[in-house]
């Protein structure tokens, strides 16, 4: 059952009430389209650019509902980053992570049973234990927020299937509306991401993903050393605080000693280190401590820094949408910063390498099918099998079992519970197996073509902002002036009548070309719910 809309309030009132609790002059494009939304009940998703204020959407609402509002959130430094924020506006929140002690906790669900909450911040993984999925049901939540929404679709297939639970966890809940949120993502993934969630025909409000301040730029090096060489010659001239990430644990590691070495006050972050030292060192980092950030892809999920003068790439990430999350986290205060790609060749064979592994092969698959099949021969369909047990008897991961369950409940076949899973039917044919062995065989093309256009990406002569936007379905005819291929081909220089129409025409050409290389990658998807907010 979803939630019913909150009482009627007037735009007027939005805002007042924005402006005395939040500090807001003015909305934000896409702001009070999703507030409002919100209000009524509805499902929505919204794409926002970094820094365009997503937060608002669900803490607005969440001081008019009078039940907490769920906020679904990946990190733990994001959350100890919101509720640091929060804290400080006097906004009552509670987080729900691996991070607490054993008496933290308890004081906690105390503080949540009184229902002294007005937020709560949880991990997905969290959203598994029926324990706390219990807990929350009591609380009678309104509305059920996904932070960083993208996380569905790339990391719910990989190694947090726990994503895919949260369907499950909506309906646990009694069906409040659910509030998806994100930066970028292709129109492919907001398919995935509707229906992983459950709530296809949701509203979609979405805003472009240029950002004018943002001067983009790659450096080849095929040299070896040449990365090195130009990071800390950067690091030494280059204003500002910024975040250098890399592919690796042991890159990260191997890199910060280098600049610490150099005497460049340097951070370390990735997800092996304790959570007191990452809480540490986000700490000084957001205390202006540090001049830089050494990161894996941990680092900087809705981390509100927005005087990060630079994002430094050293390797390639797996796919343009990856790349343009991490790199759209400089200059959210409006002022110029410049995002860098190394690019090197031999970094692709390090993606590879981690795509291969990604997804459960067919035999993985059908080893999970054959024990579903053996319970229900057995009549024993209707006590269903434990997560833990399914894993052992398929001799496979829980984290694979996990994603397999995942796909056979969106297909009918099996439903979960509590983490245990109950078959409803066998496979009907051939055909509906082949076709769901061979889903995650099209997943894992489809990655490999992403990881080809962003060596695309990395090669383009021509306007990276073009090749950006084209990508996620917003070609356009222009050049950017903003991106290191612009500056150097002279495109902020105006020319007479002929020059603009020659580089329209080459743009267009260029437009189509990238048409044709991005429709075996991203397939077309309606954009019949998408919303283009009003300034």
């Amino acid at each position: 059952m979803s939630r019913r809309p909150t009482r009627h309030i007037t735009p007027e009132r939005l805002l007042q009430l924005a402006r005395e609790r939040f500090g807001v002059e003015q909305f934000r494009p896409g702001q009070r389209e999703l507030i409002e939304a919100v209000l009524r009940g509805e499902n929505a998703l919204g794409i926002l650019p970094t820094g365009a204020g997503k937060s608002l959407t669900y803490q607005l609402p969440a001081l008019l509902f009078g039940r907490p509002v769920l906020v679904v959130s990946p990190l733990i430094s994001l959350m100890q980053d919101q509720h640091d924020k929060l804290s400080e506006l006097d906004i009552p929140i509670a987080k729900l992570n691996s991070t607490l002690k054993t008496s933290e906790e308890r004081e906690l669900v105390e503080e949540m049973e009184e229902g002294t909450h007005e937020l709560i911040y949880v991990t997905p993984e969290r959203l598994e234990n029926p324990h706390y999925l219990e807990l929350l049901k009591q609380q009678r939540i309104s509305l059920f927020v996904v932070d960083e929404a993208h996380c569905v679709s790339q990391w719910g297939h990989d190694f947090r299937p726990a994503y895919l639970g949260l369907r499950d966890a909506v309906r646990e809940l009694g069906r409040p509306s659910v509030l998806a949120l994100t930066a970028t993502v292709t129109p492919e993934n907001v398919d995935d991401i509707l229906k992983q969630l459950g709530i296809e025909g949701a509203r979609v409000i979405q805003l472009g993903v240029e950002r004018k301040n943002l001067f983009m730029e790659v450096l080849r090096t095929p040299r070896a050393g040449q990365k090195r060489e130009f990071l800390l010659s950067f690091l030494n001239r280059e204003p500002g605080v910024g975040i250098v990430y890399v592919a690796t644990v042991k890159k990260a590691i191997e890199l910060h000693g280098v600049l610490e070495g150099a005497g460049i006050r340097a951070g370390l972050y990735h997800g092996k280190l304790k959570a007191k030292q990452r809480e540490e060192t986000q700490r000084r980092f957001m205390a202006d401590e540090l001049k830089v950030i050494v990161a894996t892809n941990a680092f900087g999920l809705g981390i509100d820094k927005p005087d990060l003068r630079f994002v430094i790439h050293y390797n390639f990430p797996a796919s343009l949408e990856a790349y343009c999350q991490e790199a759209g986290r400089a200059g959210r205060d409006g002022e110029p910063a410049r995002v860098v790609l190394l690019y090197r060749l031999e970094d692709k064979r390090l993606q590879t390498y981690f795509l291969g592994g990604k997804y459960p092969a067919r035999d993985e698959s059908m080893r999970v099918i054959e024990q579903l099949r053996a319970l229900i021969k057995a009549g024993r369909a209707g006590e269903g099998i434990g997560i833990p047990a399914l894993a052992s008897a398929a001799e496979l991961s829980e984290r694979r079992v996990k994603v397999t369950v995942a796909q056979l409940e969106s297909a009918g076949i099996v439903q979960r519970a509590h983490n245990r899973v109950q078959p409803l039917r066998d496979v009907r044919d051939r055909e509906e197996l082949d076709s769901l062995l061979g889903a995650y065989e099209a997943r894992r093309k489809s990655d490999r073509e992403r990881l080809e256009l962003l060596m695309h990406y990395a090669q383009t002569p021509r306007c990276r902002t073009h090749f950006v936007n084209a990508y996620f379905g917003e070609p356009s005819e222009d050049s950017c002036g903003h991106c290191d291929n612009c500056r150097a081909h002279g495109a902020q220089v105006s020319g007479d009548r002929e020059q603009q129409t020659a580089r329209r025409m080459a743009a267009r050409e260029s437009a189509q070309q990238l048409e044709r290389l991005i429709a075996s990658a991203v397939p077309s998807a309606s954009d019949s719910r998408a919303v283009k907010p009003s300034a």
